[in-house]
């Protein structure tokens, strides 16, 4: 898979996304990743990548013509069209559901938002779908294209070495994941669970279920709606 950043800080993403699970899955040949940093875009000799608002209001919104040409540069292949995704507080919210359809595009384009907005008008030419990660207000869209691409990258096949680990995760069949333990047996007066060391793997099975339910209900009854 194939996912390009355009974005005004390039710099803070390899840290990030060079390490780990994303790091190894990239070494993998599973992923590659390129950043376009919009002010290579930009207008005069301060390379001006925004300008006031028609109609007033606080803030600059970045302009169409600037994000184009950056999004032309990715795309320069004649009737190639990439996904492309806005990160957006007024997007649509992120899910589980959402990565897993993301994680099967060839090629993903991620256009991290900044200031007040995005000209409407590149919206409208250029993005397939607004995302956002939450009901609050970010700088910037740079760490919702972080946490998109975590999630995403993830679930490509062959990027996690126990693939059959995303099948027993959160959010899966609507339920939260239930309590997890590790040794030691006793930690501060706190057992175990006798039914986890039992080696009775359908009673262990049943268990889960039934604490992924309860957890669920306590936590996120609105998952149990849908």
């Amino acid at each position: 898979m194939k996912i390009s950043v355009i974005t005004l800080f390039p710099e803070i993403f390899p840290q990030v996304l060079d390490s780990s699970i994303l790091g190894r899955a990239q070494k993998k040949g599973k992923l590659a990743i390129e950043y376009i940093n919009l002010r290579n875009f930009g207008e005069g000799a301060h390379k001006v990548v925004d300008g006031r608002p028609y109609g007033g209001g606080v803030g600059m919104v970045l302009k169409a013509d600037i994000l184009a040409k950056a999004w032309k540069s990715i795309v320069q292949i004649k009737d190639y069209q990439p996904w492309t995704a806005l990160m957006s507080a007024s997007g649509s919210p992120f899910s589980q559901k959402k990565a897993k359809r993301l994680s099967k595009l060839k090629h993903l384009i991620i256009v991290c938002g900044h200031y007040e907005g995005v000209d409407q008008r590149f919206i409208e030419n250029y993005i397939d779908e607004e995302i956002s990660i939450g009901d609050y207000i970010l700088t910037g869209g740079e760490l919702p294209a972080m946490v998109v691409i975590d999630t995403l990258v993830r679930l490509i096949p062959g990027v996690l070495e126990k693939e059959d680990a995303v099948k027993f995760e959160s959010f899966e069949k609507n339920l939260l994941e239930g309590p997890q333990y590790t040794r030691p047996e006793e930690f501060e007066k706190l057992k175990v669970p006798k039914v986890l060391l039992s080696g009775n793997h359908q009673e262990i099975a049943k268990w889960r279920k039934e604490k992924s339910l309860e957890k669920t209900k306590k936590i996120r009854p609105d998952l149990l709606k849908k």
